[in-house]
């Protein structure tokens, strides 16, 4: 009779084991059709063409180490990029409410308080810049900077310059398709209450 209760158990345990387990056979998503990792292989190539003809730069150099790092990190499977708001103001991300909407590159304008960082899991696709904003290295806004999976955006405020800054360089400009981009301004912004983020469950 134990010896029943034994194997009844084993059984029960495995069964709930196989219900509740990722299945670590299925195929993840092919990442040659992200076009964070499409958009970054392109770049990496470029300038690893430029290396083989000429002596390159210091920063040149850093950016393709950069990139090759980025690179591997999307091949990791992370499918997803944060966001942390540094600047002492409430700002713009661009996000997508639900895994689907992720999947298809629809996003919307979301607000991200000063101080805060966006859930892991939640996919912020870049911060959203408005019209008039001062920020190093965007000649022109209202703009988008975009950021890949992968990869953690931090935005700081320069106490000098009250320029808007990033950790990162920009990879994608972020006027790509201006007349989808809205005219907002940074006081609107500021009026908006900030949006409650809650993690979506995403492809790793």
């Amino acid at each position: 009779m134990k010896a029943l209760f034994k194997i009844a158990l084993v059984l029960l345990i495995f069964v709930v084991n196989l219900a509740i387990a990722e299945p670590s056979l299925a195929d993840q998503p092919k990442v040659s059709k992200n076009p964070d990792y499409i958009q970054v292989t392109k770049t990496l190539n470029g300038l690893l063409a430029l290396q083989e003809t000429q002596d390159v730069t210091p920063e040149v150099q850093q950016r393709i180490d950069e990139l090759s790092l980025q690179k591997a990190a999307i091949e990791s499977g992370v499918t997803w990029g944060q966001c942390s708001n540094e600047t002492g103001n409430t700002i713009g991300i661009l996000g997508s409410a639900s895994s689907e909407e992720s999947k298809t590159g629809d996003n919307s304008l979301y607000y991200l308080a000063n101080g805060e960082t966006t859930p892991e899991g939640w996919d912020c696709q870049g911060i959203y810049l408005p019209s008039g904003i001062n920020v190093a290295g965007i000649e022109s806004t209202p703009a988008v900077f975009k950021i890949l999976d992968g990869t953690r955006l931090v935005a700081r405020r320069n106490a000098d310059t009250s320029a808007i800054e990033f950790n990162l360089p920009a990879l994608k400009s972020s006027q790509d398709n201006e007349e989808k981009i809205p005219n907002l301004s940074q006081a609107f912004i500021e009026s908006r209450i900030p949006s409650t983020l809650t993690a979506v469950e995403v492809d790793d």
